[in-house]
């Protein structure tokens, strides 16, 4: 299996990415661009988020587990070195679970972490990743 995505160059800094039937504008405002959409380093932890978050609502339906008020928070610090890259990646997920279902969600984040999120086994080959749950 391989993947394929196109960038086209609209203006300034910005460009449109075509993913399968989606589009994706990238813009930043830091080097000159206007600001029309995400930063391409952002998008990476934005595919991080969405990754793991998919593998834990696929694990707790399987679980059959209920849960509600679900979301992750992606933060990463990068190098003064240039190019700059993420070094440290914490992942925040915040859940509303009942107290005995814990250990579930525990599971869950640990199986994505550690055997089915491909975008979290990317960061892990230049990066620190954390994770931790806040439970609501």
């Amino acid at each position: 299996m391989s993947h394929h995505v196109s960038s086209f160059f609209n203006k300034g800094m910005a460009f449109t990415a075509n993913i399968d039937q989606h589009q994706v504008i990238m813009d930043t405002a830091d080097i000159g661009g206007e600001d029309t959409g995400a930063s391409p380093k952002k998008l990476m932890l934005a595919a991080l988020g969405g990754c793991t978050g998919i593998d834990i609502v696929s694990i707790l339906h399987k679980m059959k587990v209920p849960f509600s008020d679900f979301s992750i928070d992606t933060k990463a610090s990068l190098t003064e070195t240039i190019p700059s890259i993420y070094k440290d990646v914490k992942i925040i997920y915040t859940i509303r679970i009942a107290e005995k279902d814990r250990p579930k969600m525990e599971k869950a984040v640990k199986l994505s972490d550690e055997k089915y999120c491909g975008v979290s086994a990317m960061f892990k080959a230049f990066a620190t990743v954390e994770s931790t749950i806040i439970y609501l």
